[in-house]
């Protein structure tokens, strides 16, 4: 099974990270490694530098923008040969595709079984606009079979805007003008299942952030079309 995990702080200049980064990198090494121990059973003792849960064929990409994050995530993981981080803008196709495409090419996949899309839809859209909020989505549809995300509320994106103001600085460059506003869980969740050919399998509530968890399922043909191959040998 493979599955992807992408973490994206695009911060604009003046929005300083240094004061988040040990909460940040906690959040992307300790997240990643939690789940990959759940998705095993294994214990919180279980596992080391030299024992990648053996036998269990079990991968994890997880990506962020900021490469001291990952620099730090890679020098901590237990599982090196199983969890891999990797400095990556997901919103650069000429370094995703290239990049994506010879990591699944290891496994002989083009798609990931699921993706966990965590904290990140807001600040894709602030900085890309609704273009590029579109323009994610519809990546991420093609990227996996299983999509999980979680997509920050409207007060967020007035919350970060007011930080920014306060530091004296303008809005964000999409802000203003941006027409996917409002419920952006029902947005989102309208794009993927319209757009996208995604169905919505399940909503798991709110996070203590107050942020939707929603799972969906990719309704392809090509998915399809792998998932049954897959099933057949």
């Amino acid at each position: 099974m493979l599955l992807f995990l992408g973490f994206l702080f695009p911060l604009p200049e003046g929005l300083k990270r240094r004061p988040r980064e040990p909460l940040l990198f906690s959040f992307l090494q300790e997240l990643s490694v939690a789940l990959y121990r759940h998705l095993l059973g294994l214990q919180e003792s279980e596992g080391s530098l030299d024992q990648p849960a053996a036998g269990k064929d079990l991968n994890l990409l997880c990506c962020d923008i900021d490469p001291v994050l990952i620099e730090r995530a890679q020098q901590c993981s237990p599982f090196p040969a199983s969890i891999s981080f990797a400095n990556l803008d997901i919103m650069d196709p000429s370094a995703r595709e290239p990049f994506l495409s010879s990591y699944l090419g290891r496994f002989g996949r083009s798609t990931f079984d699921i993706g966990f899309c965590m904290s990140v839809t807001m600040w894709i859209h602030l900085n890309h606009g609704d273009s590029g909020l579109l323009e994610f989505l519809s990546f991420l549809s093609s990227l996996c079979q299983y999509l999980l995300i979680e997509p920050q509320p409207w007060k967020c994106y007035r919350a970060a805007a007011r930080r920014l103001r306060k530091l004296g600085r303008n809005d964000f460059d999409h802000f203003r003008s941006l027409a996917i506003n409002g419920d952006m869980a029902a947005r989102i969740t309208q794009i993927l299942t319209k757009d996208c050919a995604m169905e919505l399998v399940c909503c798991f509530g709110s996070t203590s952030w107050d942020r939707s968890l929603l799972l969906f399922k990719s309704n392809s043909p090509n998915h399809e079309g792998r998932e049954s191959s897959e099933q057949e040998q």
